[in-house]
């Protein structure tokens, strides 16, 4: 059996407690270390005002902090997943841990830094961590409002995004020639298009790598969770499918976090523990997209 095991130190909200660490990354421009799997709030925050729902979801804020998470990723794109993260975050206090990353999403690039302050608002934060531009909608324009708001100290990082495997030419030229702190792509083990060049160019020009949709929105899970795992599982050092999955991901050497979306406290501790113990090797890694490709 092949492996690498890596621990780092991470925040614990008071009265909480953990087994062990998450593994961390370094963002590249600075060295900052994150912990390798995040959260996502894509359909699973937007609940509107109803109550029950907000207080679940600040539940799976307070397991995510609890577990050693840090980074929080939302868009104005998400409807009220905006104010449902503010919510939870002022509940908790606003922990120090966060890392908060968000996305301008707006046609116009004149309008881009009112969007900003307002989402800023709605969480409540004093400044965003990372600014994305979201899906590259007048990329050229916000990045220049960007790197400004970088240079003030109103941001401190930079980066684009896109999901689906859409318009890859385009990050791949923006990555070659863009001072960008981080890029955000889809990947998991069906969805490899970026190993080609994305991930390698993001190496090479020092750029982190934040990844979305590791499960499909949920459609690779139920394609493979009747399946048995298999019998080598313990080698990748996951427990479950959804850990299965995770740790593919966050093995790649150019992949600095994974940010699973969910609903669940169980499901966040589940995937919080994906970024413990074990990650596989290169081989190890294989032969997992191998038997995943055979189910």
């Amino acid at each position: 059996m092949q492996g690498v095991v890596a621990t780092a130190a991470g925040a614990v909200l008071p009265g909480h407690a953990r087994a062990q660490d998450p593994i961390t990354k370094p963002i590249p421009s600075t060295g900052e270390r994150l912990p390798a799997v995040g959260l996502g709030s894509w359909i699973t925050f937007n609940v509107g005002n109803d109550a029950k729902l907000k207080d679940e979801c600040a539940a799976v804020i307070a397991a995510f902090f609890a577990a050693g998470g840090r980074m929080i990723d939302c868009s104005p794109m998400y409807a009220s997943s905006q104010p449902t993260i503010g919510y939870g975050l002022k509940k908790l206090g606003y922990p120090e841990a966060l890392f908060s990353a968000e996305k301008v999403w707006i046609s116009n690039p004149a309008s881009g830094p009112g969007q900003i302050e307002q989402s800023r608002s709605l969480w409540g934060v004093k400044r965003f961590d990372l600014m994305q531009v979201h899906n590259l909608l007048s990329w050229e324009q916000h990045l220049h409002t960007l790197f400004a708001m970088k240079a003030d100290g109103k941001l401190r990082y930079v980066g684009i995004t896109t999901s689906e495997g859409r318009r890859h030419r385009d990050i791949e030229r923006i990555m070659a020639s863009q001072p960008i702190d981080f890029v955000q792509v889809t990947y998991n083990l069906l969805d490899r298009e970026v190993e080609a060049r994305i991930l390698p160019l993001a190496r090479e020009r020092g750029i982190a790598v934040i990844i979305n949709r590791p499960f499909r929105e949920g459609q690779l899970l139920r394609q493979i969770e009747r399946k048995p795992l298999p019998a080598w599982a313990a080698e990748t050092g996951a427990a479950s499918w959804a850990q299965f999955i995770l740790k593919f991901i966050v093995s790649h050497p150019a992949v600095t976090c994974v940010i699973p979306a969910t609903t669940r406290v169980d499901h966040v501790r589940e995937n919080m523990a994906a970024a413990t113990g074990t990650l596989p090797d290169e081989g190890l890694r294989r032969r997992m997209a191998d038997y995943v490709r055979q189910l």
